[in-house]
């Protein structure tokens, strides 16, 4: 579980305003949270992991951690495209993170 781990996610339109989070025009990177949806026993979420892990330890973002085999609306979202990776609540992407990516959405 990451830094600021736990539970619960979505697209914007199915999601609960709770998880919701938006991006801060200029915002710093370590205010902006980088949320993992995946299951145990995926070797996608293990390699998505360990990019998200190694960006924001750069960057100075927080990142959870979410399976979706606890979560029925997480499931029913996504478990066609884990791992996904949602920025502030928002799809950023699925299957395979690039870092470079990533680190551009954290800090742009």
């Amino acid at each position: 579980m990451g830094p600021r781990g736990g539970p619960g996610g979505g697209r914007m339109g199915g999601m609960s305003p709770l998880l919701r989070r938006t991006k801060k025009p200029g915002g710093n990177p370590a205010d902006r949270v980088v949320t993992l949806i995946g299951k145990p026993g995926c070797h996608l979420c293990d390699d998505a992991q360990e990019v998200i892990e190694a960006v924001c330890a750069e960057t100075g973002a927080g990142w959870e951690k979410k399976d979706i085999t606890q979560d029925e609306a997480l499931h029913k979202e996504y478990w066609e495209q884990i791992p996904v990776v949602l920025v502030d609540g928002e799809q950023h992407t699925f299957w395979r993170v690039d870092p470079v990516r990533l680190r551009a959405a954290l800090t742009g």
